[in-house]
């Protein structure tokens, strides 16, 4: 079990083996002790320490620790620029949120990319994530950092703010504090690494108006501030990569002439020269985290690739975009993954699936004792006409924060077994996305820039 740290003091022994700090300078003097054991007992150091104070040098440590050996935050903004302009082959990159595990789940991702020299994949936590898997952005980039350096890869990491998403209803009674509370999120997120920011005020769009450009104004006047927002405080040489949303996921199927009302739009409002989005999300008929059927098994969907196809070629032969993103598909059947390369489809984001592996592998007394706590606790989310079934499978997502210390340490018999399957999952989908043997673009695209924790421009 690894060490966690009370005192700072602590915390410079656990150091001293593997890395000596010099004037706030790191420097790694045995990198085999490091990824052996100090770098297990920082980074449960900075999940688990009761000592803030700890906490947070911890956290520093680790991204000041992962520059010098290598493992760098970066914007994928670049690689999605020369996607568009058709100079990479046809793939799409993995964004794959973790809600629980952080840093045993984000190793196995690096075990695939450093097996099947991958370089496009990204590590993401959306918005809502945060709230209930309790792990704020630094916590999740140390998380992923620690991970990199753990497995010894060097090389761009990519962490993503997903679905940094309005409220509707709290930008009705009051938009600026609405928007003033996305700017926070995000700031907060920049200064722990996430260099990736998806911007979504597509819960805004209003299909009561007459045209399509009324129709998304509210959602591209917001993506066009928040970009300029992210502009004026991302790091010297790094171009954050802004993803934009058209159709709000589990509604009705996006269309070419959205897109391009959006657009339209959104570049009218965008100070002029600015680097604007790098590509659009759309919906094609998924939903978040499946259907659950009253059995709890997950409904068939219908997805239409014509959808990603279409607006995903406007989107690069018009606009340089890396293409379309599609949300919501960790549940989809395994055949069909192979064919977003083939559409235009330049990300996708995956997470309930992964989720499903870890609840059907742990010990049965452990998945009861969060079924009861949820049952107990989130109730008022129980809808009408709702068998248990689905009210488990829509609610255990919120089972992670609560048991976070529990999911980290299960019996290794447990543990081994759900990040075997967890490897053998991200195996399989990053063949079929096409990202094995994406290195030599990440290499011949991606600026490593490094940066401390917390720092942000104008800050």
């Amino acid at each position: 079990m690894p060490l966690i740290a009370k005192t700072k003091d602590e915390l410079n022994n656990i150091l001293k083996p593997a890395v000596e700090v010099k004037d706030g300078k790191v420097d790694i003097t045995d990198e085999n002790k490091l990824r052996e054991s100090v770098i297990d007992d920082l980074i449960y150091t900075a999940v688990f320490s009761e000592n803030e104070e700890v906490k947070e040098e911890a956290k520093k440590l680790i991204r000041n620790i992962a520059n010098e050996f290598g493992a760098i935050a970066a914007s994928i903004n670049d690689l999605y620029r020369a996607m568009g302009k058709g100079e990479t082959r046809d793939f799409t990159t993995p964004a794959v949120n973790i809600r629980g595990m952080t840093y045993d789940v984000a190793r196995q991702m690096f075990k695939v990319a450093l097996k099947h020299d991958v370089g496009a994949f990204i590590f993401e936590i959306a918005k809502s994530e945060i709230g209930y898997t309790f792990q704020r952005p630094s916590e999740y980039a140390s998380c992923v950092l620690a991970a990199a350096i753990k497995e010894g890869y060097k090389g761009p990491v990519f962490i993503q703010g997903d679905h940094f998403q309005f409220n509707a209803k709290k930008y009705t009674e009051n938009p600026q504090a609405e928007l003033k509370a996305i700017q926070d999120l995000t700031k907060e997120a920049i200064a722990a690494g996430f260099y990736n920011i998806d911007i979504d005020p597509s819960t805004l769009v209003d299909y009561s108006k007459p045209t399509l450009k009324e129709q998304q104004y509210h959602n591209y006047i917001n993506t066009a501030k928040m970009t300029d927002f992210i502009r004026k405080i991302e790091p010297e040489g790094i171009t954050v990569s802004v993803g934009a949303e058209i159709g709000h996921i589990g509604g009705k199927n996006s269309t070419v002439e959205e897109f391009e009302a959006f657009m339209e739009g959104y570049l009218e409002e965008l100070p002029e020269g600015e680097e604007y989005i790098s590509k659009i999300s759309v919906q094609t008929g998924t939903e978040h985290g499946g259907i659950p059927l009253p059995s709890g098994e997950v409904a068939e969907v219908k997805l239409d690739f014509n959808v990603l196809r279409d607006i995903g070629k406007v989107a690069r032969e018009k606009y340089d975009l890396g293409g379309t993103v599609q949300h919501g598909a960790s549940t989809l059947p395994d055949e069909l993954f192979d064919k977003f390369p083939e559409n235009n489809c330049c990300e996708i984001h995956l997470a309930t699936g992964f989720q499903n592996i870890m609840y059907d592998l742990i010990p049965e007394d452990f998945r009861n004792k969060i079924y009861s706590w949820i049952k107990e606790n989130l109730k008022n989310e129980w809808k009408e006409g709702w068998t248990e079934a689905q009210f488990i499978y829509k609610t255990r997502k919120k089972g992670f924060g609560p048991f976070k210390y529990e999911w980290w340490t299960l019996d290794k018999e447990y543990k081994d077994r759900i990040l075997e399957a967890l490897y053998n999952k991200f195996e399989f989908l990053f063949e079929k996305l096409a990202v094995f043997n994406t290195k030599e673009y990440t290499d011949k695209y991606i600026k490593l820039v490094k940066y401390p924790y917390g720092y942000l421009k104008n800050n």
